[in-house]
């Protein structure tokens, strides 16, 4: 039975290396997959999905306006696909999460995203709320703070190191830009009491 999966974590803990392995186990076996990336995260190029460890593959990509069960329903339509892989699944708009749930539900095909669960400032991307509330299923994956705990949180710096507490929700970025924390130390870098 097809599941709409949700797998969630902070910066850095590995989301689109599972992605990339969960495609290659399925491909491995002789079957074809269909990966979708946000077209603004252009960072391994475009349209391609990459980890921080070397691996990478072309995607398909989806922008806020897409239908993305017509996208899936055309991709089924060429042939045979056991699985829909979605990486940057937090730049999903609301109405595209529920595009995926009746494409699970309509067409039979499992989805597997994978993205982050909050922003910098501690809040949900609208994607990832959706995902939250839609998912059959959902997993997280794990990286630790600098202090050995679990992280759940990210902060973002500018190039001095200067956490930054203002801006979009949206800024492309890695390492140079990102740090995950946990929660404790989320807070005493951003000065948070909330």
């Amino acid at each position: 039975m097809a599941k709409l999966y949700f797998h969630y974590s902070t910066m850095n803990a590995g989301k689109s290396t599972i992605l990339l392995q969960a495609s290659y186990n399925y491909r491995e076996r002789g079957m074809d997959t269909y990966l979708m990336t946000a077209r603004l995260d252009n960072r391994a190029g475009a349209a391609r999905i990459a980890s921080r460890i070397g691996i990478d593959d072309d995607a398909d990509t989806f922008e806020a306006d897409e239908d993305l069960f017509a996208k899936i329903e055309a991709r089924l339509a060429a042939g045979p696909c056991a699985c829909v892989f979605i990486d940057e699944a937090q730049f999903l708009q609301k109405s595209q999460v529920w595009q995926l749930a009746r494409a699970v539900d309509d067409l039979g095909v499992p989805i597997m995203c994978y993205g982050l669960r909050v922003d910098f400032q501690g809040e949900l991307f609208p994607g990832s709320a959706a995902l939250l509330a839609l998912a059959d299923e959902m997993r997280e994956a794990r990286t630790i703070c600098h202090c050995g705990k679990k992280a759940t949180m990210v902060v973002r710096q500018d190039d001095t190191g200067k956490v930054l507490m203002d801006g979009d929700q949206v800024q492309i970025g890695g390492n140079e830009s990102y740090v995950s924390l946990c929660r404790k130390h989320w807070r005493e870098a951003t000065g948070q009491q909330k």
